[in-house]
């Protein structure tokens, strides 16, 4: 038997995962924020499911729940770092509350996770899959927090691949660009990010469909790959790397002339973005 853990799972790409895994034949330990949510995605994935509400930054919360997965289902092989939220906006104007959320969540809740089933993972020799994003690899205005976080968990799990190789347990990073999720489509609700958007060269301002994504990410997750690619060209970016923040401020100077303004025209939006984002300030 193999047990996977995902967190994020309430919905978007942790939902999708999780059922992609269950199909394999994988029992999956569903974490996230919505209990409704969780317990509707555990039910589509089959009586091997289960689900636990907590909060990736709360270290103690996550302790508890990650013995009470290893009592549950016997062991642990399969890790998904995936919960995350998201926000946007200068940083000038961003809200700092909002913009630090954003670190806790994606960046410390990473580690937190990472924390807590290691010692599980390190009994089975498994894998730990860490979900960074296209702003790993591409910094770009009006989403430094965003970006920073993504870039953050990317080096964070590097790091910890090289910790973990001695015991037996994999780390992999999965990088996808633009993805129809609800953190997509929150972000679009605000039109001056969706403009900025749609001014980046294609392929990089389009969005991706959801499944052929997620496939492509558990394909490379099984495999206990150590980089994953959710779209075909981002390995491409790695590299270009070095030449990317010259470019990317090149092209900012000309295509974002008048964007701070309208955005502050138009509200000045700093909230999470999206259902998930929601939920997360809820919470």
């Amino acid at each position: 038997m193999t047990v996977a853990v995902v967190t994020g799972a309430a919905r978007g790409l942790g939902e999708l995962m999780a059922k992609k895994l269950a199909r394999r034949g994988i029992k999956v330990a569903l974490l996230g924020l919505e209990p409704e949510e969780l317990a509707r995605v555990a039910k589509e994935c089959g009586s091997g499911a289960a689900f636990w509400t907590v909060d990736v930054t709360d270290d103690a919360a996550l302790a508890v729940v990650a013995a009470e997965v290893k009592e549950h289902f016997g062991r642990i092989d399969i890790v998904v770092a995936n919960a995350g939220v998201a926000t946007g906006g200068p940083v000038e104007f961003s809200d700092p509350a909002t913009f630090n959320r954003v670190i806790q969540v994606n960046l410390l809740g990473s580690a937190s996770t990472a924390r807590a089933f290691l010692p599980a993972l390190r009994e089975s020799k498994g894998y730990f899959f860490q979900i960074a994003s296209l702003a790993a690899l591409i910094s770009v205005p009006m989403m430094a927090a965003y970006c920073a976080s993504k870039s953050g968990v990317e080096a964070f799990a590097h790091s910890l691949r090289a910790e973990v190789a001695v015991h037996g347990v994999g780390v992999g990073v999965g990088y996808l660009s633009w993805t129809d999720t609800d953190m997509v489509r929150g972000a679009d609700q605000d039109v001056v990010l969706r403009d900025m958007r749609a001014k980046m060269p294609y392929p990089g301002g389009k969005t991706y469909a959801l499944e052929p994504t997620v496939d492509r990410l558990v394909a490379g997750l099984l495999r206990r790959r150590p980089q994953v690619y959710g779209q075909w060209w981002l390995p491409a970016l790695r590299v270009a790397r070095p030449l990317v923040p010259t470019v990317v401020t090149m092209k900012s100077v000309k295509l974002l002339e008048g964007f701070e303004e309208r955005w502050k025209a138009a509200g000045a939006d700093t909230r999470l973005v999206g259902a998930g984002g929601a939920a997360n300030t809820e919470e």
